[in-house]
C-alpha cells in the first residue's frame, strides 16, 4: 500500500504498510518538495483537531506534520476576527480552528502538530491575519522585499483577501527563521499593533527560543517513542518490557489527601481510599492543587520501573500532554558519573542534547517549568545520602541527589513536577515534607488475570493458563508480585501442553521453583547449559558483593554474554558516565533474577563450601540510606538459598553442579542449619516476615514447627509495609503453632487484599490493625477470611480513617457473619469480636460518634433487618435527630434487640420524644433504651403525664436516660406525683443542678417499692405542702432522697408534719449542709414531728445527713403510752419534746449515729428516751465524740438495752476509763449478735473485763477488735472467752500486735468455731510458724471463705508451707497475702493450688517477680469465679503484663485490676487497652504510678475510660517517684 502525499506534507508510515521504512519511502525520488520524512507511529486520535474534511469519494489521503502556516493553507482556513484568549499551559484541539471555515482546496485526513498547539501559535495566527488584511498593500511590499526572487503570480489574485494574506505569510515562514523573525520585527515597528499582541508576536516568532524548544521537544518525544514504544519482543527475551502493561494497583498513602481534595482536605480522609490511581489522577488538571513531588514506594519486583518507562511511553503517544516535557533518570546509573553534572549537563548530556541553542531550549524550560516533568527512579539506590547542601543554580555542580534536592524543593526549575519511586523505608531528608506518597501494590485478582489474558495469545492456552490460575490459590497469590507473574505465566507456557488441571502446585510451589521452571523454560532443548549458567551465577554473585548492578563489557565474557542475551536474562543499553561520555552497560533483566543467579553459584559451586554458604542467610531489618561503600543489594538472596534447599530442588542442582546427592545434601544442610539458628532468636518485625518467607520457601514442616513454637505470645509487626506475600508466609509457619498467638500489626500499611492471606491463620487469637491504613477492599478480604479462622477472637481495626460507607459495608458483613459476636465502633476506635460459628451468640453492634445521619440509619436498619437476636445496638452521639431516632424505634421489633438500644446525644428534641416511646411500646423484646441529651427544650407537666402514659405500655424496657434537659421544679413536683404510678418503674433520678440528669429504670415485672431521688431541685416553703401531697398520694413509693434541695429547719419540719400516708413504709434521706451544724438534740427533735411512726434514724454530721424510716398509719404503743403518762408532771419544754420523741419513736428499731458530738443533754436523751425502747435492735455510735459528763449516763442506757443485737461502738475518741465503763455495760447482753469494739482502748485489764462479758455472749456471730492493741497475752485471754461463742462467723483482729503465740492460742479454739468465714489477721507481727498452725487450724474449719493475713512477717519459705496448707480450704473465696515477703517460690505454689472458688487475691508488695507473676497468670484459667486480683508493687514489666494481659482474658467475672507501682510502659498499657473490650465485666485497671509517658496514658485513656492512671480522678499522670 502506497500514500498519496501532496507537493507540501510530510511522510508518515502507516500501520503494516512495508512502504513505511524510510529507506523504501516510493515518494522520496519523486517529490522532491517533501518537507520532512518521519519513522513514527501516527499519532492516536486524541490529538487530532476536530475539523471536517471534505474528501473526495474513493479518495486516501494522509497528510502528516508541517508547520502552523503550511496546516493553515493545506486546509484553506478563514481565521475569525481578533480577539484576546488567555495562554494556559495546556491546549485544546477543539479550541484551535474555533471560528475557522475550511474550503474543499485539498482532501484528505490530517494529523496536527499537537506541539505548535502546545506553544499556543493559534491566537497569534488568527491576530495576525486580521491584522495584515486591512493593509495589504503593505503586506505586498513586504513580501517582495524579502522574497525578491519569488513571484506569486495569480495566487496574488485570490478573490478572497485572507486566503492571500494566509498565502504570503505561508511564503515568508518557509523562508527560513531569519527571515521570518525580521518580518515579524517589521510588523511591530511600523504598523499598529496593540500592545497584547505585540508582546505576544515578540515572545513567541520574535526570536528563536521557541522555535528551537519546539524542535526540542519534538525531539524529546520522538527519543521516547524510540525508546519505549518497542513492539512485542521475540521469543528469545521473554523478559523484556513489552506492550501487554497492566498497570498495578496504585493508592494514596493515609498521609496523603487526594489531589482531588486538596482544598480543606485533612491527610488521611477516607474520601478517596479505595480508588486506584490512574494517570488522570496522577497528571491531570486536579493534581495542580496537590504537591509537586510525588514518591511511589514499592517492594522489589512490583513494577517501579517498569511503571516509569510505561509512563514514557504514554507522554511519547501524547495521553500525557499537559506536559511538554518528561526526562526519566535512573539512580543506579546515576551512581556511575565520574563528575558532579550541572543542571544542563543532567539534562542534555546525560539524556538527550537538542540540535542547537540548548541555553535557549534551558531557558524555555526553566519559564514553562510547570510543564516539565522529571522521574527519578531507584531513590533507594542512590549512593550520597547525605548532600553538602543543594545546588546553588542551574550552572553549579552537584551529586545526583543534590540535584535532585534542588529540583525537589523549587530551588532548580521552580514549578517542575517531581516523581521519585523507591523500596519503602526511610527516605532522604530532601524531600519535602508535603510530597505526596503513593502505595505501589501490585496485582490483585482481576489484574493477575487480565495479565495472563493478554500473556497468551492463542486463545485455547489463554482458558488453559487461566483455569489453571483459578485452581491454584497459592500461585494466584504469588502471582500478586507483577515480576513474579510473568515468570509465572512463562513457567505455565512450557509446562501447559502436558499439565493437567490443578498440577502446577506441585511443580511450582515456591517463588525459588518458579525460577528454576524459567530457566529450564528458556534454556534450549539438546545443550548442555550448566557452565553458562554456573558462569553467570558468579558474575552475578560478584556483582552483589562489590555492590555493581551495572558491568561493563569486561564484567562478562563473551559466551556467558551470549548465553544471557539469547535467554532473555541480559539486558544492554547505553550508558552516561559524564558530559558526552557514553558506553555500553549490560544488566540483569531483574535485581532478583541477579540474587537467584548468585543463589545458584552459591549452591552449586565447589569453592564455596558450607561456611561460606552459611554467611549468606542473613535476614534484613529494613531498607537504609545507601553510602558510597556498598549498596544493600541482597533483599531476596537468602529466600532464594532457603528455597533451593527444599529437597524439590536437588535434581536441578545436582545436574547444575554435576555433583552427587550427598554432595548436594550438605549444602542444602548448612543453609537449613543456619535458619534453625535464625529461628530460635529474639527478631524484630521485618527480620520475622523474612524469616517466615525462608522457611516457607524450604517446605520443611519441621522448621516451620520450630518456629512457630519460638515465636512470643505477642508478635508485634509496627510502621513497616506488608503485602500478600509477607502475610501468606507468616500465616503458613503460624499453622505448625500449637498455642495461641496475638498478632500486632499497628501502623503498618496494607496490601488491598492482604487480610486474605490471614484465612486458615491457625492459633492466632487477637488481631490488631490499629493504624494500617486498611481500606475498604482490605476490610472486605478480611470479613470473607475471618470465618476461616477457628480460634480467632478478636480484630481491632481503630485508627483507619473508615469512611461511612466503609462502616456500614462491615455493619452489614458484621450481623451476616456467623463467627463474628459483636461489632464496637466508637470515634476512632473498631473493634471486632469474634467467637466459634458453633456458639449461639447474640451480635453487639455499636456505632458510637460515627456522625451516623438519618439516611445513613436507613441503610443500617436495612442491613440489621437480615440479621440474627441482637443483644444490643448502641448508636449514641451521631446525629439521628427526630427522624432517625425514630426510625430505629420503629424498626427495633424487626431487628430482634432483646437488649439495650442506646439512642443518646442524637439531638432527640421534646416533641420527638412521645413518638419514640410510643415506637418502642410496641417492642415486646427490648430491656433499656437509652435517650439523652434534648436540645432547647424543658420537661414541664404537659410533657410528664404523656410521657408516663407512654411508659406504662413499654413493657420490656430497663432503662430510660433523658438526661440533659431543663426540667424544672414544676417538673419536679409532676414526676414526684406521677412516676410511682406507673407499675413497672423501680428508680427515677432527677438532678436539676449543672449535671441536668433524668434517668428511669424499670423491672420486669410490677415493683411493690418504688424509689426516687431528687437533687438541687431548690424548692421554695410554697413548693413544700404540694410535694408533701404528693408523697401522701405516692402510695408505691418507698424510699426518697432529698439532697441539696433547700429545705431548712422549718421547711423539713413542715414536710414531715404534711407528710400522711394510709399505710406502708417510706425512707426519706435529706442531705443539706446545715444539718452538719445543727447538733443531734436538735434532728431528733426533728424527727419528732413526723405523722408517721418512726423505725429507724441515722444521723451523719460530716455527711450532713438524716435519713429516717416512718411507718404508717401511726401506731400507740402501751409502753410508750405508760412513759409519757409517767413524765406527764414534768412541764418543761425539753421534756414535752423528749415525750414527743418517744411517742413518735415507740416502733424504733435501728439508731444510728455516725460522726457526731454526743454532750450530756444528747446522751441523757438517748439514755430516758431512746435506748430503753423495747424495739431497738441496732444501736451505732461510731466516730463520734461524747463529752465526759455523756459518759455514765451513755453507759447507763445501753445497761438497759435488753434486747439489743448490734452494738457498733468503733472508732471513737475514749480514754482507757471511759472504755472499762463501757465494757463494763455490756455484762448480760447474751442477745448480741454483731459487736464492733475496733480502735476501742483495750489493756489487759479492760480485755478481762470484755472477756467476761464475751463469755455469756453465746449467740455473737461477728467480732470486731481490730486496731485495739492487743498483744500475745491478750490473745490468751481473749481465745478462751471465745469458746463459748459457737455461732461465731467472723473474727476481725486486724492491726494488733499478735505473734506467734498469740496465733498458736488462737489457733487452739477455731477448730472450735464451727461456723466461721472470715477471719482478718492483717497486719500483726505472726512468723512462719504462727501463720503455718493458724492456717492448719483453719483448714478444720470446713466454712472457711475469707482469709486475711497481709502485712505480717511470713517469709518465702513460710509462704511455701502455708499455701500448701491451704489446699485444705476448699471453699476458700477470699485470700489476701500483701505486704509479706512472700517471692517467686509461694508464687510458684500458689500458682499449682489456687482454690478452685477463689473470687479475690491480693498479693500487693509480696516481692514477686515476673517469672512468680507470670506463673500466677498462666494458672488464673482455673479461677473462672475471680473478680478481683491485686498485684500492686510487684516489679512487673512489660513483657510480663503483656502475657499477664492475656491471662486475664481467661477470667470471665473479672471486676477490677490492680497493678499500680510496677514498671509498666505504654506498650503494655495499650495491650491491656486491648483486650478490655472482651472483658465486659470488667469496671477498671488501676496503673497509676507506673512508667507510662502522660501522652500516652491520656491516648489510652480516652480509647478506654476504664485504664485508670491516676489516683485521684481527673488528675493527669505524674512522673513516677513524685
Amino acid at each position: 500500500m502506497r500514500e498519496n502525499h501532496g507537493s507540501a506534507a510530510f511522510c508518515m508510515n502507516h500501520p503494516g504498510d512495508e512502504a513505511c521504512n524510510p529507506g523504501m519511502c516510493p515518494d522520496r525520488e519523486s517529490n522532491r518538495d517533501l518537507l520532512a520524512h518521519s519513522a513514527r507511529p501516527p499519532m492516536p486520535s486524541s490529538v487530532l483537531p476536530s475539523v471536517a474534511l471534505a474528501q473526495e469519494p474513493g479518495a486516501e489521503f494522509r497528510c502528516c506534520r508541517g508547520d502552523q502556516a503550511s496546516l493553515a493553507l493545506l486546509l484553506g482556513l478563514t481565521p475569525p476576527p481578533p480577539r484576546p484568549v488567555p495562554r494556559t499551559g495546556g491546549y485544546s484541539e477543539s479550541a484551535m480552528f474555533e471560528g475557522l471555515t475550511v474550503t474543499p482546496r485539498v482532501t484528505g485526513q490530517l494529523l496536527m502538530d499537537p506541539i505548535s498547539l502546545q506553544l499556543g501559535t493559534k491566537n497569534q495566527w488568527g491576530w495576525l491575519v486580521s491584522l495584515l488584511s486591512s493593509d495589504p498593500e503593505w503586506l505586498s511590499a513586504k513580501v517582495k522585499f524579502f522574497l525578491p526572487n519569488i513571484d506569486l503570480g495569480s495566487r496574488d489574485e485570490d478573490p478572497d483577501p485572507r486566503q492571500r494574506v494566509l498565502l504570503q505569510l505561508r511564503e515568508l515562514h518557509t523562508h527560513g527563521l531569519a527571515t521570518w523573525q525580521a518580518f515579524i520585527h517589521c510588523v511591530c515597528m511600523e504598523l499598529e499593533v496593540p500592545l497584547e499582541l505585540e508582546v505576544q508576536l515578540l515572545s513567541t516568532w520574535g526570536h528563536g527560543d521557541a522555535e528551537l524548544a519546539k524542535r526540542y521537544l519534538q525531539q524529546l518525544r520522538t527519543s521516547a517513542q524510540q525508546r519505549y514504544g518497542g513492539e512485542l519482543p521475540g521469543p528469545g527475551q521473554p523478559l523484556a518490557f513489552h506492550q501487554t502493561y497492566v498497570p498495578p494497583i496504585l493508592q494514596w498513602s493515609r498521609a496523603t489527601a487526594p489531589f482531588s481534595t486538596q482544598e480543606g482536605a485533612v491527610p488521611g480522609s477516607p474520601r478517596a481510599e479505595d480508588a486506584d490511581l490512574s494517570l488522570q489522577d496522577l497528571f491531570g488538571p486536579r493534581a495542580d492543587k496537590g504537591p509537586r513531588v510525588m514518591v511511589l514506594l514499592g517492594k522489589a519486583g512490583m513494577g517501579k520501573t517498569t511503571l516509569t518507562r510505561w509512563l514514557c511511553q504514554k507522554w511519547a503517544d501524547g495521553q500525557l500532554d499537559r506536559f511538554q516535557a518528561l526526562f526519566l533518570f535512573e539512580f543506579r546509573q546515576l551512581n556511575l558519573l565520574a563528575e558532579a553534572p550541572t543542571l544542563p549537563q543532567l539534562l542534555f548530556d546525560l539524556y538527550l542534547r537538542p540540535e542547537e541553542g540548548p541555553d535557549a531550549v534551558l531557558q524555555y524550560l526553566e519559564r514553562n517549568a510547570k510543564g516539565v516533568l522529571l522521574i527519578f527512579d531507584g531513590l533507594e539506590e542512590v549512593l550520597h545520602p547525605h548532600p553538602s547542601g543543594e545546588a546553588a543554580g542551574p550552572e553549579a555542580p552537584g551529586p545526583a541527589l543534590a540535584l535532585f534536592s534542588g529540583l525537589c524543593r523549587g530551588t532548580l526549575l521552580p514549578g517542575c513536577r517531581v516523581m521519585a519511586t523507591s523500596r519503602p523505608g526511610k527516605l532522604p531528608d530532601c524531600l519535602p515534607t508535603e510530597a505526596a506518597t503513593i502505595h505501589l501494590w501490585g496485582f490483585d485478582g482481576p489484574r493477575v488475570e487480565e495479565y495472563a489474558g493478554r500473556f497468551f495469545s492463542n486463545q485455547p492456552a489463554r482458558e488453559a493458563a487461566l483455569a489453571e490460575l483459578r485452581a491454584n490459590r497459592h500461585l494466584r497469590g504469588m502471582c500478586a508480585v507483577p515480576a513474579l507473574c510473568r515468570i509465572a505465566c512463562l513457567c505455565l507456557r512450557h509446562l501447559l501442553p502436558d499439565l493437567p488441571l490443578g498440577q502446577s502446585a506441585a511443580l511450582l510451589p515456591t517463588v525459588t521453583q518458579n525460577y528454576v521452571q524459567m530457566v529450564l523454560a528458556l534454556s534450549p532443548r539438546g545443550h548442555r547449559t550448566d557452565e553458562a549458567l554456573r558462569g553467570l551465577g558468579e558474575v552475578a554473585l560478584r556483582g552483589l558483593e562489590t555492590g555493581k548492578v551495572i558491568f561493563s563489557a569486561g564484567d562478562i565474557p563473551p559466551a556467558m554474554m551470549a548465553f544471557g542475551a539469547a535467554l532473555g536474562l541480559l539486558t544492554s543499553f547505553c550508558v552516561c558516565t559524564g558530559p558526552r561520555q557514553q558506553e555500553p552497560g549490560y544488566a540483569f533483566t531483574h535485581l532478583s533474577l541477579q540474587e537467584f543467579l548468585a543463589a545458584l553459584h552459591l549452591m552449586a559451586s565447589p569453592e564455596v563450601d558450607r561456611d561460606a554458604l552459611a554467611r549468606h542467610v542473613t535476614l534484613n531489618s529494613r531498607w537504609l540510606l545507601r553510602t558510597k561503600a556498598r549498596l544493600g543489594l541482597w533483599d531476596h538472596l537468602p529466600i532464594f538459598l532457603a528455597g533451593l534447599a527444599s529437597s524439590a530442588c536437588s535434581p536441578f542442582l545436582r545436574r547444575l553442579a554435576e555433583r552427587g546427592e550427598a554432595w548436594v545434601g550438605a549444602k542444602q544442610a548448612a543453609v537449613i542449619q543456619a535458619l534453625k539458628k535464625l529461628a530460635t532468636r529474639k527478631l524484630t518485625g521485618p527480620k520475622v516476615v523474612e524469616l517466615c518467607r525462608c522457611v516457607d520457601e524450604t517446605q520443611e514442616p519441621e522448621l516451620a514447627g520450630l518456629m512457630a513454637r519460638s515465636l512470643p505470645d505477642q508478635l508485634p509487626f509496627h510502621n513497616f509495609p506488608l503485602t500478600y506475600a509477607d502475610l501468606a508466609a507468616l500465616t503458613s509457619v503460624l499453622g505448625h503453632r500449637e498455642v495461641p498467638i496475638h498478632l500486632d500489626f499497628e501502623g503498618c500499611p496494607l496490601e488491598p487484599r492482604c487480610p486474605e492471606a490471614l484465612a486458615g491463620c491457625g492459633r492466632v487469637e487477637s488481631l490488631r490493625l490499629a493504624g494500617s491504613k486498611i481500606t475498604a477492599r482490605g476490610i472486605y478480604h478480611l470479613v470473607q477470611a475471618l470465618p476461616l479462622c477457628p480460634h480467632l477472637e478478636e480484630v481491632s481495626l481503630s485508627h483507619n480513617h473508615v469512611s461511612m460507607a466503609t462502616l456500614l459495608g462491615l455493619t452489614e458483613a458484621a450481623v451476616t457473619c456467623p463467627t463474628i459476636r459483636m461489632l464496637q465502633v466508637r470515634e476512632a476506635d473498631l473493634i471486632i469480636l469474634l467467637s466459634p460459628p458453633t456458639e449461639t451468640a447474640a451480635e453487639l453492634p455499636g456505632l458510637q460518634k460515627c456522625c451516623l445521619t438519618v439516611r445513613d440509619v436507613e441503610m443500617l436498619i436495612a442491613q440489621l433487618r437480615e440479621g440474627p437476636l441482637l443483644e444490643e445496638v448502641d448508636l449514641s452521639g451521631n446525629q439521628l435527630e427526630d427522624e432517625g431516632c425514630r426510625l430505629v424505634a420503629e424498626a427495633a421489633p424487626q431487628l430482634h434487640i432483646a437488649g439495650k438500644l442506646d439512642l443518646s446525644d442524637n439531638g432527640l428534641s421534646v416533641a420527638g420524644l412521645p413518638w419514640v416511646l410510643r415506637a418502642v411500646s410496641m417492642c415486646q423484646n427490648l430491656a433499656d433504651l437509652h435517650i439523652s441529651r434534648f436540645t432547647d427544650c424543658g420537661l414541664s407537666q404537659m410533657h410528664v403525664e404523656p410521657l408516663c402514659e407512654l411508659l406504662r405500655k413499654c413493657e420490656d424496657l430497663s432503662q430510660l436516660d433523658l438526661s440533659g434537659n431543663s426540667i424544672s421544679q414544676e417538673g419536679a413536683l409532676c414526676l414526684v406525683e406521677t412516676l410511682p404510678s406507673c407499675p413497672r418503674i423501680r428508680e427515677a433520678a432527677v438532678n436539676l443542678g449543672a449535671e441536668q440528669s433524668f434517668r428511669i429504670h424499670f423491672s420486669r415485672q410490677e415493683e411493690a417499692g418504688k424509689t426516687l431521688r431528687l437533687r438541687e431541685c431548690s424548692f421554695r416553703p410554697e413548693h413544700v405542702p404540694r410535694l408533701a401531697a404528693g408523697l401522701s398520694q405516692a402510695w408505691h413509693l418507698t424510699e426518697l432522697t432529698l439532697s441539696r434541695c433547700c429545705l431548712d429547719l422549718q421547711p423539713l419540719t413542715l414536710l414531715l408534719r404534711l407528710l400522711r400516708r394510709p399505710e406502708g413504709l417510706l425512707r426519706l434521706r435529706v442531705e443539706e449542709p446545715w444539718m452538719g451544724r445543727a447538733g443531734v438534740l436538735t434532728l431528733l427533735h426533728v424527727c419528732a414531728q413526723a405523722s408517721g411512726n418512726v423505725t429507724e434514724i441515722s444521723i451523719s454530721e460530716s455527711q450532713q445527713q438524716l435519713c429516717l424510716q416512718l411507718k404508717f398509719p401511726r401506731q400507740e404503743n402501751p409502753e410508750a403510752v405508760a412513759r409519757r403518762l409517767a413524765r406527764c408532771n414534768l412541764e418543761t419544754h425539753h421534756s414535752l419534746l423528749d415525750g414527743k420523741l418517744m411517742e413518735m419513736c415507740t416502733w424504733l428499731r435501728q439508731l444510728s449515729l455516725s460522726q457526731v458530738t454526743l454532750c450530756h443533754a444528747s446522751c441523757q436523751l438517748l439514755q430516758s428516751s431512746l435506748l430503753p425502747l423495747s424495739e431497738l435492735k441496732t444501736f451505732r455510735l461510731a466516730s463520734s465524740c461524747v463529752s465526759s459528763g455523756g459518759l455514765a449516763p451513755l453507759a447507763s442506757g445501753l445497761s438497759r438495752c435488753r434486747h439489743l443485737e448490734e452494738l457498733d461502738l468503733s472508732n471513737n475518741q475514749l480514754g482507757e476509763e471511759a472504755s472499762t465503763v463501757l465494757a463494763g455495760a455490756l455484762k448480760g447482753r447474751s442477745w448480741l449478735r454483731r459487736l464492733d469494739l475496733s480502735h476501742f482502748p483495750l489493756d489487759d485489764s479492760t480485755l478481762a473485763v470484755l472477756a467476761q462479758g464475751l463469755s455469756h455472749m453465746t449467740r455473737l456471730q461477728s467480732l470486731c477488735l481490730s486496731g485495739d492493741d492487743i498483744g500475745d497475752v491478750g490473745c490468751s485471754c481473749l481465745a478462751k472467752a471465745l469458746e463459748a461463742a459457737t455461732s461465731l462467723e467472723e473474727l476481725g483482729l486486724s492491726h494488733n500486735q499478735i505473734g506467734d503465740a498469740g496465733a498458736q492460742h488462737l489457733a487452739a479454739v477455731l477448730p472450735g468455731l464451727p461456723e466461721l468465714r472470715r477471719v482478718d489477721l492483717s497486719a500483726n507481727g505472726i512468723c512462719p510458724a504462727g501463720g503455718v498452725r493458724l492456717v492448719e487450724s483453719l483448714a478444720l474449719c470446713k466454712h472457711l471463705e475469707e482469709l486475711i493475713l497481709s502485712a505480717n512477717g511470713i517469709c518465702p519459705a513460710g509462704g511455701v508451707r502455708l499455701v500448701e496448707s491451704l489446699a485444705l480450704c476448699k471453699h476458700l473465696e477470699e485470700l489476701m497475702l500483701g505486704c509479706n515477703a512472700l517471692g517467686d517460690p509461694t508464687a510458684l505454689e500458689l500458682a499449682r493450688a489456687l482454690p478452685p472458688h477463689l473470687r479475690v487475691l491480693h498479693l500487693r508488695s509480696s516481692r514477686l517477680g515476673p517469672e512468680g507473676a507470670l506463673s500466677l497468670g498462666r494458672a488464673l484459667d482455673g479461677c473462672p469465679h475471680l473478680e478481683e486480683i491485686s498485684l500492686v508493687s510487684c516489679e512487673i514489666d512489660d513483657q510480663a503484663a503483656k502475657l499477664l494481659a492475656a491471662s486475664f482474658m481467661l477470667c470471665p467475672a473479672l471486676e477490677e485490676i490492680l497493678l499500680s507501682w510496677n514498671l509498666l510502659g505504654d506498650e503494655a498499657a495499650a495491650e491491656l487497652a486491648q483486650v478490655l473490650p472482651r472483658m465486659q465485666r470488667l469496671k477498671s485497671v488501676d496503673l497509676w504510678n507506673n512508667h507510662v509517658p502522660p501522652d500516652a496514658a491520656q491516648r489510652l485513656q480516652s480509647q478506654e475510660p476504664r485504664l485508670d492512671f491516676s489516683f485521684f480522678p481527673n488528675e493527669r499522670q505524674a512522673p513516677r517517684g513524685t
